[in-house]
């Protein structure tokens, strides 16, 4: 039988101390309404929020979960607890933000180890300070923890130039889901040790383990960056997206915008394509210089900006509005999804979106290189937004790519008749995931059906 909430309370304060336990009667308003939005409607509260303070104490709570038989939710800051789907239950949340030292930063390697409550702006601050940076731009930057960002696999623009977060994870520290810690990888580029869990683990969005600490490759800070946006008639954005692929051009970052992104960021008219170039200073304006002349051939307008960070900066407000998010209540909840297709089909999807949300607002980014991208959907009932979702499911599976629910009010993620499982993966490796998972997580007790 389940202990009580307040049994449950009293045995981890006893554990760790009342300054790490927290009621879930007690926590403010945005956590409380993100663990909310993470469980099913049908779903009891979680008894408190656990906040261990070191990896040691993190085991521990772990291991007493794992003897008590109770079902674990792990966050970070919680910025991205809700994406995905719904834990079935969750008896309490092990928070890992207090676990948050920055371990070694090996300057003269490129490669820092980090704890996973860490900070991402804190750490990019630190790295900033040596000409170093983590090379991923993750959404709510502000708030989102390292591992937090490596559960959810979340990388950004910068893909494009970098790669994912998996292709820059070099170790991983993780707590099983019986309280033992496990190790795998090394802090250097080129390792080989043990097996290669850092792929596995990222992107698990905490259903095999509780990542502890991590090891990354960094990259310098460029000398300079410069971003050329082209706005204009779509098939023309198709012939640049293709130019730039098969050209000597390298840029950092290659972004499809719909004209809705394009015309709230006062940017012109039609769809764009937001090119950045970061290294010696020559040669980005050089390549700028070359993709305006190209753009400008196909009759497409073209904007120079300079102030990166600001075009980033507003960017990611417009597409996850964290302002608002912080201060949403429990009846309203935006739809978000992540979407992939192939990249040659960006424009096309595109173009096809427009049609299909056409009585409401939506915003639309792609990365060229990738063919991975970020829907937003303003308005709109459920049931509406379901049929839609459904239409541009059934377009991205048709161009050998999905569409995911990562945020959305419980209904429409609860209620999925008509978009089927949208937010976990239905490929022919569905089998061997559940498997791994079973493997990792015998008793099902880390983010219970998150994934499943």
């Amino acid at each position: 039988m389940r202990l009580t909430d307040h049994q449950l309370v009293a045995l981890f304060t006893e554990l760790l101390g009342a300054d790490r336990v927290l009621a879930f009667a007690s926590l403010n308003s945005h956590l409380h309404d993100r663990i909310v939005q993470s469980l099913t409607p049908d779903s009891l509260p979680p008894a408190c929020v656990i906040y261990p303070q070191t990896i040691d104490e993190l085991s521990k709570v772990i291991a007493l979960a794992y003897v008590q038989r109770l079902r674990v939710l792990p966050c970070g800051n919680a910025t991205k607890l809700d994406w995905g789907g719904l834990v079935s239950r969750a008896d309490v949340v092990v928070s890992t933000s207090r676990i948050n030292q920055i371990v070694e930063h090996c300057v003269g390697d490129l490669t820092v180890k980090v704890q996973a409550g860490v900070n991402y702006q804190d750490l990019q601050a630190v790295l900033g300070k040596e000409g170093q940076f983590w090379a991923i731009d993750p959404p709510y930057g502000a708030d989102a923890t390292i591992g937090g960002i490596l559960a959810t696999g979340s990388a950004g623009s910068l893909r494009h130039r970098y790669n994912s977060v998996r292709d820059m994870c070099l170790g991983v520290e993780f707590v099983r889901s019986d309280g033992e810690v496990v190790k795998a990888g090394g802090r250097v580029v080129k390792n080989v040790a043990g097996y290669d869990l850092m792929k596995l683990l990222t992107g698990s969005y905490g259903t095999l383990g509780i990542v502890s600490s991590i090891t990354f490759r960094l990259y310098p800070l460029p000398e300079f960056t410069q971003i050329v946006v082209a706005t204009g008639a779509a098939e023309a954005i198709a012939q640049l997206q293709q130019k730039i692929s098969t050209s000597v051009l390298t840029p950092t970052a290659c972004d499809v915008l719909s004209a809705s992104v394009i015309a709230k960021l006062d940017l012109g008219e039609g769809i764009g394509l937001a090119v950045q170039f970061s290294s010696l200073k020559i040669s980005v304006l050089e390549q700028g210089d070359r993709l305006a002349v190209i753009a400008k051939e196909l009759n497409l307008k073209v904007q120079i900006i300079e102030a990166v960070t600001d075009f980033w900066r507003s960017l990611e407000n417009l597409l996850w509005q964290n302002e608002l998010r912080h201060a949403s209540s429990s009846t309203n909840h935006p739809v978000v999804c992540k979407l992939g297709i192939l990249p040659s089909a960006t424009v096309s999807i595109m173009q096809q979106c427009q049609q299909i949300f056409t009585q409401q607002s939506y915003l639309l980014q792609i990365h060229a290189g990738s063919g991975l991208g970020v829907l937003r959907i303003e308005n709109g009932t459920s049931p509406q937004i379901a049929e839609q979702l459904a239409q541009v499911k059934r377009i991205a599976e048709a161009q050998s790519g999905f569409l995911s629910l990562l945020e959305a009010p419980q209904e429409l993620k609860f209620n999925h008749q008509v978009l089927g499982n949208v937010w976990g993966y239905t490929g022919n490796a569905r089998d061997l995931m559940v498997k791994i998972q079973q493997q990792f997580d015998p008793r099902g007790l880390l983010s219970p059906e998150r994934l499943i």
